[in-house]
């Protein structure tokens, strides 16, 4: 071969290389297809959706944090015939549940439905690390359940977070949770999308206590962290229906005001060395609305020498190569992204895109509509970008990814699944994606993530 064709060739090979780097293709777009089965619904009288027998036994059990760090527990659930007893009593031993904590209660009306009596109790001075059984339903039904309170917040502290959006109640989402229970979480970061009772005529509000039954099995015995999604809104003025987020609110209670927040879908809380913080995609987030001044006082008080992981969870992706919902976050982008990169956090969790993504460290923050700037570029000081709305709903998978793969997106797949997220210690977490059709300890995706204030190294593949 001569030497000026030698030289052709690798003039064209630096050229294609080039090509990759700037369109994305050293991304990867995973050649795995899913079976072609029709995602559907669970049918009423499946086993996950029983009522729990016993007259008035309590239902749809479910904990979250009831502070900003675990030394309080909010317990949820819903009693059907009538109001009945609002105690909860806790304590180290089934046998000795000494301790004891009087709830509130809740009713609401939406359209026709009429919902059963809901209660919320917060069980407090709770210890970090040890495990509680706690009981309701005194004077009828007894149901015990259990929790481990979470680890005292510090820098070396570890836990295993699940990582789940979008589920739904079909059976995709019976598989998902399944898996997500034998890889063995300590706690759910949720990031939005519930029960999707609006997508039934009417809003049918039967499915959000049929949802609450089928999470109970995970729900009762581990915190999850709430985010607010679309399908959350429940607005429907046709109907009748415009008071926004009222099933939601009424249902699922969130630590807010300890967090010194205004409103429930905006928080932060303290978890082993996590600094986790909520955000509303549906909810007004201009210059000076109360999201806006929140998280702008929230970033200042982050601790990274406490908790140096610094998790950001909300409903709508920023960064997202599928054509569905495509650029439905760019607002919010817009408004916060320089915020995030400033405060170095180390991922963001979104869903609403019924497939799986992760980024690179990419940022936008020169956008300016003066200088015309709206490339993403490499940036180590960024958040790695995860959608992970592919809990398995009924809307179905999201399968129509942008063509070519951008630069930023460094491994996107169209399947049902949940990820994990196992923080070791200040300067490293194991990130890892499941789909739901491998065996459950299968990965399809992972990373190891160094922490962006202790050891920013370039971590993205």
């Amino acid at each position: 071969m001569g030497a000026r064709r030698r030289l052709a060739l690798l003039a064209l090979a630096v050229a294609l290389a080039a090509a990759a780097a700037t369109t994305g293709h050293a991304g990867v777009t995973s050649p795995y297809r899913r079976k072609l089965e029709a995602t559907a619904d669970m049918p009423f009288d499946a086993d996950v959706f029983r009522v729990p027998p016993g007259y008035n036994a309590p239902q749809q059990v479910h904990i979250t944090l009831g502070d900003q760090t675990g030394t309080a527990m909010t317990v949820s659930w819903v009693t059907a015939s009538e109001l009945g007893n609002g105690t909860v009593r806790y304590g180290p031993s089934p046998d000795k549940m000494e301790m004891s904590a009087q709830g509130t209660h809740t009713r609401y009306d939406y359209f026709n439905y009429t919902s059963g009596f809901i209660h919320h109790c917060t069980l407090r001075n709770l210890k970090h690390g040890v495990k509680y059984y706690y009981a309701m339903g005194f004077g009828h039904t007894v149901r015990t359940f259990s929790f481990t309170a979470p680890p005292k917040p510090g820098p070396d502290v570890p836990f295993k977070f699940g990582l789940i959006g979008d589920l739904g109640q079909t059976f995709d989402s019976n598989s998902t949770l399944s898996h997500y229970e034998a890889n063995g979480g300590d706690a759910v970061l949720f990031v939005g999308d519930l029960s999707y009772a609006d997508a039934y005529p009417l809003h049918d509000n039967r499915r959000w206590d049929s949802w609450a039954r089928f999470v109970e099995r995970s729900v009762a015995y581990q915190p999850w962290i709430w985010t607010a999604g679309n399908h959350e809104l429940d607005y429907a003025p046709e109907i009748g229906e415009t008071v926004p987020f009222k099933p939601f609110t009424r249902r699922y209670r969130t630590p807010y005001r300890a967090a010194g927040s205004t409103e429930p879908l905006w928080y932060s809380v303290k978890v082993a060395s996590a600094h986790i913080i909520v955000l509303s995609s549906y909810s007004s987030y201009g210059k000076y609305t109360p999201q806006w001044t929140w998280l702008s006082d929230e970033l200042a008080r982050v601790d990274r020498k406490a908790t140096p992981w610094l998790i950001v969870l909300m409903h709508s992706p920023w960064y997202n190569s599928n054509n569905y919902h495509y650029m439905e976050g760019e607002t919010m982008r817009v408004q916060f992204e320089s915020w995030l990169v400033a405060a170095k956090v180390d991922i963001v969790l979104a869903g609403h895109v019924h497939s799986y993504e992760r980024s690179r460290r990419f940022s936008n923050v020169a956008y300016n509509i003066v200088n015309g700037k709206a490339t993403p570029v490499r940036d180590l000081d960024a958040p790695v970008y995860v959608t992970i709305g592919d809990g398995g709903n009924i809307e179905g998978i999201a399968n129509n990814f942008t063509e070519p793969q951008p630069s930023y997106s460094a491994f996107r797949e169209a399947s049902f699944g949940h990820a994990t997220l196992e923080i070791k210690n200040r300067t490293h977490a194991y990130y890892a994606w499941h789909r739901n059709h491998d065996g459950a300890k299968a990965t399809a995706d992972s990373v190891w993530l160094t922490n962006r204030h202790h050891l920013p190294t370039d971590d993205s593949k």
